[in-house]
């Protein structure tokens, strides 16, 4: 299990968990990061991620991607 912003460009991950607060928390699985959701980074730029998740592209910055753990 890692971090999602330790993860290689264009493989698939399973999602196992996300940390952090609830508020947090809510807010990713709002957006579709759930545990058992398959997530792949799409792109890397200045610390910040772009992801597919449930065919969507979502853009994160480093600190919520490290909440994210594959």
């Amino acid at each position: 299990m890692i971090p999602l912003i330790m993860t290689t460009l264009g493989e698939p991950q399973t999602i196992v968990m996300i940390r952090g607060r609830e508020e947090t928390r809510r807010y990713l699985e709002s957006m579709g990061f759930i545990p058992g959701a398959s997530i792949c980074v799409v792109s890397q730029f200045n610390g910040n991620i772009i992801v597919n998740v449930k065919d969507t592209r979502v853009a994160l910055d480093r600190g919520m991607a490290a909440r994210i753990f594959v």
